[in-house]
């Protein structure tokens, strides 16, 4: 019974002293898998890009980070007509902040 972990652990390996390899007890194709796709996916765009989405975050009232958040988690580029995913967007960025003061 002392060798379980407490309560609140999620079950990882420990994140100090771990000695083998990153990808722990699982498959390393999938997780190299993954970690390829989470780079390309949060790889730098180009000048011309990043800046047509600064000026269309903005024109929606949104942050880039918001904005392309949306492009990579939906795969669709928000539009003046889309007020009601705007407005969701708007409405979880006044949570977070209420949250991050208590």
């Amino acid at each position: 019974m002392a060798n379980w972990p407490k309560r609140s652990h999620n079950g990882g390996p420990p994140l100090d002293d771990y000695k083998g390899p990153p990808w722990g007890k699982g498959d390393p194709y999938i997780f190299l898998a993954w970690q390829a796709a989470h780079a390309k996916a949060w790889k730098a765009p180009s000048r011309e890009v990043m800046l047509m989405r600064m000026d269309r975050a903005e024109r929606l009232g949104l942050t880039y980070e918001e904005y392309t958040l949306e492009i990579l988690e939906r795969g669709r580029h928000l539009r003046d007509e889309d007020t009601e995913r705007i407005s969701a967007i708007k409405a979880a960025r006044k949570r977070r902040r209420v949250r991050h003061l208590d």
